[in-house]
């Protein structure tokens, strides 16, 4: 009994490890990395250890067999809804847990992220240093916020269709509409944005 207990604890103690190299590093490990994560140096004790945390749902495999975060991207409490305009009494209730991949992420295989630089967007509430998460799969419509590259140059910014003028659009008055000359190529749209108090 003793040893079941020990052996459990081990494999907790493997996924705190875990979850703090993909809390610490946004990523997940490497298989070696993972063996260094864990002092494991099998590789077949590795794949077994993998083969463990795929069943139980904490990690998946995708078709490359690259580790993604399953159940270990922690699900956050969702405690109720919170009054922005003026204040109201509120009692702390379990709403639901919601893990923030799922919610921000609808295709893991075609999202990236990136890290914005320059004030262009202010007006659409990203900022400089903000994250934005950016699905390529999604067919840009009017109105969406794209990724693009504009005659070699990439930007982002609203995309507008009016027939067959296309123009990329600040949402900051500093900056004028982007008509592309020669080419436009759209990267993704943007789905989230991602900021971080400190």
């Amino acid at each position: 009994m003793v040893k079941q207990k020990d052996s459990h604890d081990k494999f907790q103690a493997r996924i705190g490890e875990l979850r703090r190299f993909y809390r610490d590093n946004r990523r997940m490990p490497t298989f070696s990395e993972l063996g260094d994560l864990v002092g494991m140096r099998s590789k077949n004790a590795v794949f077994k250890l993998v083969d463990k945390l795929e069943a139980l749902n904490i990690v998946i495999r995708d078709k490359k067999g690259t580790l993604l975060p399953g159940t270990l991207a922690q699900p956050v409490k969702m405690l109720g809804i919170v009054e922005a305009g003026f204040p109201s009494p509120a009692e702390e209730e379990l709403v639901d847990t919601i893990s923030l991949d799922k919610m921000l992420i609808q295709n893991e295989e075609a999202t990236f992220l990136l890290k914005v630089s320059g004030d262009s967007m202010s007006g659409a509430g990203i900022l400089p240093g903000d994250m934005v998460i950016v699905d390529r799969s999604r067919q840009a419509k009017s109105g969406d916020i794209v990724i693009a590259q504009v005659d070699g140059e990439w930007t982002m910014k609203y995309l507008r269709k009016r027939g067959e003028n296309v123009s990329l659009i600040a949402a900051n008055p500093k900056y004028q509409p982007i008509k592309p000359k020669n080419e436009l190529k759209i990267a993704g749209v943007v789905t989230a944005v991602v900021r971080q108090y400190k």
